[in-house]
């Protein structure tokens, strides 16, 4: 049976993850990436009980014990699947020299994957760390970030593809003009003239994962002066949501009101009512 599927009480396995990862197979990295993050995910639940509960009933060596029981197995629970992402995260990084070291036609071969989250949940959860990251360094309300983001890809159930069928990641909707030099894809869009929506076909950027949408998004946002007063208003989401729609970010007339109901829906917020609370 894997170890992956028991309860991880000894940080000193963190050493013995390392060895596997050196030394076992490719195929193998799935498994020593999930452990790893289960022991990265205890080690935070026990940061943050040990600062939040401090002297108090809690204390007594078997109520101490019946929590670390208890961490352990939400941290187990927490990795397993899509878990916080660092499995994915290390995984293609513990696995470069092995795609390296492959022949250049393996390489070279199309991305494939199919992204779609299972709910608005899973939606936010996987976009979430990347949108806290873009408000610590440039001051937009993830509120806002996420808000878009499910706006424009319907919660992650309607994003665009490649011609072989895999997700471009295009979570904002960001067209390929001229001053983009990456891959792009050809989309059926509806654009709106004098306040008439007309269909037609557009091209749009296509990233290789979540995290390079995100990225270009905020440098998108940063590099293009006519959306500097969306930048300052950025810590308000409702704010930023209509000097985007002022600066001619979509020419959908109701892009702010549609941002702004879902800044306010129950749906963002049940999905990050958790994480906000521990902020």
């Amino acid at each position: 049976m894997s170890a992956y599927n028991g309860i991880y009480t000894d940080l000193n396995g963190l050493a013995q993850l390392r060895n596997q990862a050196e030394s076992r197979p490719q195929g193998a990295l799935d498994e020593v990436a999930g452990q790893f993050e289960a022991l990265f995910t205890k080690m935070m639940l026990k940061t943050m009980r040990e600062s939040s509960l401090g002297d108090s009933l809690f204390d007594s060596s078997q109520n101490k014990q019946y929590l670390e029981m208890f961490d352990n197995q939400v941290a187990l629970e927490m990795s397993r699947g899509r878990g916080l992402g660092l499995k994915e995260m290390l995984v293609r990084q513990l696995g470069g020299a092995v795609t390296e070291a492959q022949p250049i036609e393996q390489v070279a071969q199309p991305v494939t994957t199919n992204w779609q989250p299972a709910s608005n949940d899973e939606f936010v959860s996987e976009l979430l760390p990347f949108a806290r990251q873009i408000e610590n360094d440039l001051g937009i309300s993830h509120r806002a970030i996420l808000a878009q983001a499910a706006l424009e890809s319907g919660w992650g159930q309607h994003t665009m593809t490649r011609p072989d069928g895999s997700d471009a990641f295009n979570l904002f909707g960001i067209k390929a003009d001229g001053s983009w030099d990456g891959e792009r894809v050809g989309v059926n869009t509806i654009e709106f003239y004098d306040g008439v929506g007309q269909r037609e076909r557009a091209s749009f950027r296509a990233y290789e994962s979540i995290g390079d949408a995100m990225a270009d998004y905020a440098d998108f946002i940063v590099s293009n002066p006519r959306y500097r007063d969306a930048l300052r208003a950025g810590s308000d989401p409702h704010a930023y949501a209509r000097e985007l729609q002022r600066a001619g970010y979509a020419t959908d007339p109701e892009y702010a009101d549609k941002l702004s109901r879902i800044i306010d829906g129950s749906q963002l917020s049940s999905a990050t009512a958790l994480i906000d609370t521990m902020r």
